[in-house]
C-alpha cells in the first residue's frame, strides 16, 4: 500500500464532508470509486495477515465494509454520505454478529482501529455486567496487559450516572457496572495514516485487541 494513496482517500473524503449532497458525489463518482478500491485493497492486505489467526477463512473486503450511503430515516441529520470509510472484520463479515476489528479512515485525524460493544442489545450489556459480577480477574488482566494498554488506554464507553439495576452502588466493580458501552480505540492521526508502516501499525492494534475480542465473542 502506498502512502500517496492513503492521501487521495483522505483528501476526497474531506471534500465529501464539505460537499455532502447527491449532485456533487454524483459528479465524483470515478474518483469515489478509485479511492474506495484504495480501501478496499487495504482491508483485504488486513485479511490476509488475520486469516488464519482469526479464522476469516474465505472472507473478503467486499463482506466487510459498509456502505457509504448514511441511514438517515431516524435522524435529522439528512447528509446522505457517510465521511469516512469503514470495515467490520469479523468471520463471516460485517452482517455476522461476531465482535470484529472496526476499521476506519477519516480525515482530520479521525481514522481508528476498534473493537467491542459500541451499540450493544440488552442481553449483550446484561450478559456483560452479570460475567463481571461473577469475577472481573480474566477481563482486568486482558485489559491490563502491557500490549492493550499501549494500544488502548483504557476501556472506553458511556456510563451510567449510578450503579446499574440490581447492582450495589458499593460493588467492587462498579466502574465496568457501570459502562453502558464497551469499546477498545486506538485512534490514528492523519500522519500516521500516511506513513509507510500504516498497515503494519494498524495490525499492531489488531493483535493487542484480539484477546478482548475473543473475551466479548465468548459471552454470546
Amino acid at each position: 500500500m502506498i502512502a500517496n494513496n492513503f492521501n487521495q482517500v483522505l483528501t476526497f473524503l474531506d471534500d465529501l464532508d464539505h460537499n455532502n449532497f447527491k449532485a456533487w458525489f454524483d459528479s465524483h463518482r470515478p474518483a469515489y470509486e478509485e479511492v474506495r478500491d484504495t480501501y478496499s485493497a487495504f482491508i483485504n492486505d488486513l485479511i490476509n495477515e488475520l486469516r488464519e489467526s482469526d479464522h476469516l477463512q474465505d472472507l473478503s473486503a467486499k463482506e466487510c465494509i459498509l456502505r457509504i450511503n448514511r441511514d438517515i430515516r431516524f435522524t435529522r441529520d439528512k447528509s446522505p454520505y457517510n465521511t469516512s470509510f469503514s470495515a467490520m472484520i469479523a468471520p463471516g463479515g460485517r452482517k455476522s454478529g461476531w465482535q470484529g476489528y472496526y476499521i476506519s479512515i477519516g480525515p482530520r485525524d479521525r481514522s481508528m482501529a476498534a473493537g467491542g460493544l459500541y451499540m450493544p442489545t440488552s442481553e449483550q450489556l446484561n450478559t456483560f455486567r452479570r460475567v463481571v459480577d461473577q469475577g472481573a480477574s480474566e477481563f482486568k488482566e486482558i485489559t491490563g496487559a502491557q500490549a492493550f494498554i499501549e494500544q488502548f488506554g483504557q476501556i472506553e464507553g458511556e456510563r451510567l450516572k449510578t450503579a446499574p439495576q440490581g447492582y450495589p452502588r458499593d460493588h467492587s466493580e462498579i466502574g465496568l457496572l457501570q459502562l453502558k458501552q464497551v469499546t477498545a480505540v486506538h485512534r490514528f492521526p492523519d500522519r500516521a495514516v500516511l506513513a509507510p508502516d500504516f498497515v503494519e501499525a494498524v495490525l499492531n492494534a489488531c493483535r493487542a485487541m484480539k484477546p478482548f475480542l475473543d473475551f466479548m465473542n465468548g459471552l454470546q
